[in-house]
């Protein structure tokens, strides 16, 4: 046995967490200094090879004795971070590391970090495995004839750019920096690349927000031309199911440019017929192809609100993949009956080409289903079967609340410029049309996942999983505090627990506070390649289907269905499934905070006309620097403390609460606001106290 394979099974039974001097001065096989020196060589060996490694204190463990697992950084402003640990089943919650631990990982880097012994939730970085941020954005500036870049994130570090190196930037210009080094405990090194434009610029923070989170519109040109060959090919039914003279149609919000979904609804002995008609992407896009990998990248189209970052090439999204009004399109059908309580029976997946027969709007659809003349006029051959889809999602809603659905009411605001380039941002509503398409595509999208499921086809199922120990007891102590006296497992929580609390705080004037801290109490829905049901839904098997055109683990589905429904097993889609449900949650995290970053930005400008209005405002958030307040139109702010009432005032984070001696500000309060200003540095608008509070 040599010394190494000896040291080795030492440190992994009675020389673990020895320290260097230990291994080698109290090792019975090391006798004499040139052993000792070959002994300090080998840990060095066994240390690069990931065999061993050393703790905080340098002493030398296994992986596995220090607990060590892979994660990514998540930064905060304030210097600590928490580490998200990869593996969700063993590790439920986060774990915090504070500045001293970092070892110089940064917000998005991918890390080996262990747990601190005698620690629930504290840990350290072990190795940094891969940096998450190669590029940053931030405004330029020169200081000692050298440049600095501030990024815009405050969770990462200054960068250091060489004149040489800064394409010519000036001072308060915003750039497009790429990291060229780590230096040890000094600032990372980096280059200009892309000069974006004078900060301050709306139009420039706006460029600012997509760059950062790595988003482009353009496309390469060979991904461009691949596109194009393909969508030139023209449409043939043969070998598939002509639908053609079916009325199916689409429904979308008037501003869709890619129209993934079409549906169709019969009624015939007492049963009704629903069809989902998804567009066939993988008809165009071919595994693997430079399209197929450009859209990989990207993960998922991006949403602004006078803008579009698609995941595959106008061509496609918006021309051949698109089910466009009166044109023929290749589409994959699920076909589901449901008996007159709206209980689905059975189902059926095939390859379909259709014609769409009327491109729908949710205004349109919802003014037939109220009867509006105009509407019913307009649209005659619809006006039955829009009928008929409304009952048939009241049952389908009646059926989901039933099996414990927990409908969050998430607002989210509809923000556009109107002809005149104005912003508005409308108050909230949810209407009957967007309720229909909502439980049509749920319905699609359970049978999908039963399909593949009972098949064994590889697929990224759509996994929401019940809420840690943690949240449910912060979550049953928020609701003791307003007279709720719900009785949640921790470890057991169901559905239909969570549903129960929001029904009995319905008519109340805390109901959408209840929303909020329960939507924070929730997991966040990811794709993974095993099926773990879906909490929210309260659905055991659920995927999605019913967007390729815009998501990639759909298109990802449709491969694999395909390969089953032309007799092949589709295992050749398994060996990456893992792999893609981890990026493409990544990538769909990044889109989101993307889209939410520039909405906040369009909420400042538009709140930047509004100085000095009164507005009525909930308290939606309480912290210990101040209370934040959402308007209707949910459009977010801040009173900060000093801005309060004179008081002395104790921060409660486990109550949601700012209590004074005299004033208290709670979640769902309800105040008038008068709006002070809005900081475009911090993307937030200030709010105070209106008087007519009388507080």
């Amino acid at each position: 046995m040599t010394l190494k394979e000896r040291i080795l099974i030492q440190i992994k039974s009675n020389f673990a967490f020895k320290s260097e001097h230990e291994i080698v001065n109290l090792n019975p096989f090391i006798h004499t200094k040139q052993a000792r020196k070959e002994a300090k060589c080998v840990l060095r060996e066994l240390e690069r090879e990931g065999k061993i490694m050393r703790d905080r204190k340098g002493r030398y463990c296994t992986p596995k004795q220090a607990g060590v697992f892979s994660g990514t950084v998540r930064g905060n402003a304030r210097g600590f971070a928490f580490v998200e640990p990869d593996d969700k089943e063993k590790f439920k919650n986060d774990f915090f590391i504070p500045p001293h631990s970092l070892c110089g990982a940064y917000d998005g880097d991918s890390v080996l970090a262990a747990p601190v012994k005698g620690t629930a939730d504290e840990g350290y970085i072990v190795e940094i495995t891969k940096r998450g941020r190669t590029r940053v954005v931030g405004v330029f500036g020169v200081e000692g004839g050298f440049g600095i870049l501030q990024p815009d994130d405050a969770k990462l570090p200054e960068v250091a750019i060489p004149l040489a190196l800064s394409l010519n930037a000036k001072d308060g210009d915003k750039v497009l920096c790429e990291i060229t080094s780590y230096p040890q405990n000094r600032m990372p090194g980096g280059k200009v690349i892309e000069i974006l434009g004078e900060g301050g610029n709306f139009a420039v923070e706006v460029l600012s927000i997509i760059r950062a989170h790595g988003l482009y519109s353009e496309f390469p040109e060979e991904v461009v031309r691949e596109a194009e060959n393909a969508a030139a090919k023209p449409v043939s039914a043969d070998g598939l199911r002509d639908l053609r003279e079916k009325l199916i149609f689409t429904i979308d919000g008037a501003d869709t440019r890619d129209v993934d979904d079409a549906v169709s609804l019969e009624f015939a002995d007492g049963k009704y017929i629903l069809g989902v008609h998804i567009a066939d992407v993988s008809r165009y896009v071919k595994y693997r192809s430079a399209v197929d990998n450009e859209a990989y990248a990207r993960g998922t189209s991006v949403y602004f609100p006078d803008a579009v970052l698609p995941m595959l090439p106008k061509s496609l999204s918006n021309g051949a993949c698109s089910l466009n009004e009166g044109e023929d399109r290749y589409a994959i059908s699920c076909v589901m009956t449901f008996d007159g309580d709206g209980r689905r029976i059975n189902y059926e997946v095939f390859e379909s080409v259709i014609n769409s027969r009327h491109k729908m709007t949710y205004p349109d659809v919802t003014a037939i289903c109220n009867g509006e003349t105009r509407a019913c006029q307009k649209y005659p051959d619809l006006v039955e079967t829009v009928s008929l889809m409304q009952k048939l999602c009241l049952k389908m809603e009646k059926n989901r609340d039933a099996a414990g659905c927990v409908n969050l009411d998430v607002r989210e605001a509809k923000i556009y410029t109107d002809k005149n380039g104005k912003i508005v941002i409308p108050d909230y509503e949810r209407t009957i049309s967007e309720r229909i398409i909502e439980q049509f595509m749920i319905a699609a999208n359970e049978a999908v996942a039963d399909f593949a499921s009972k098949r064994g086809i590889p697929c990224l199922y759509r996994i929401h999983e019940a809420p840690s120990r943690e949240k449910v007891e912060t979550l049953t102590s928020f609701l003791k505090d307003l007279g709720i006296n719900a009785k949640l497992d921790g470890d057991d929580a169901e559905p239909a627990d969570f549903q129960r609390i929001l029904k009995s705080a319905a008519d109340k004037p805390y109901f959408q506070v209840i929303n909020k801290v329960m939507l924070r109490c929730m997991q966040k829905a990811r794709y993974s390649e095993e099926n773990r049901g879906h909490f929210g839904l309260a659905s055991s098997c659920y995927c999605h289907f019913t967007s390729p055109i815009r998501r990639y683990p759909d298109l990802f589905v449709h491969r694999a269905l395909k390969e089953v429904l032309r007799g092949r097993n589709g295992l050749k889609f398994k060996e990456n499934a893992k792999q893609a449900g981890i990026d493409t949650s990544e990538r769909e995290r990044a889109a989101d905070e993307a889209e939410r970053e520039v909405d906040d930005l369009y909420k400042l400008e538009y709140m930047s006309e509004r100085i000095g209005e009164i507005y009525d405002a909930t308290v939606s958030g309480v912290t210990n620097f101040g209370v934040f307040c959402e308007l209707e139109n949910t459009v977010e702010g801040l009173i900060p403390t000093e801005y309060l009432p004179d008081d002395d005032y104790t921060f409660f984070a486990e109550k949601f609460l700012l209590k004074g001696r005299r004033n208290a500000f709670r979640l769902g309060d309800k105040l008038k606001i008068r709006i002070d200003g809005c900081d475009f540095g911090r993307k937030r608008v200030t709010f105070s106290i209106a008087q007519e509070n009388n507080l």
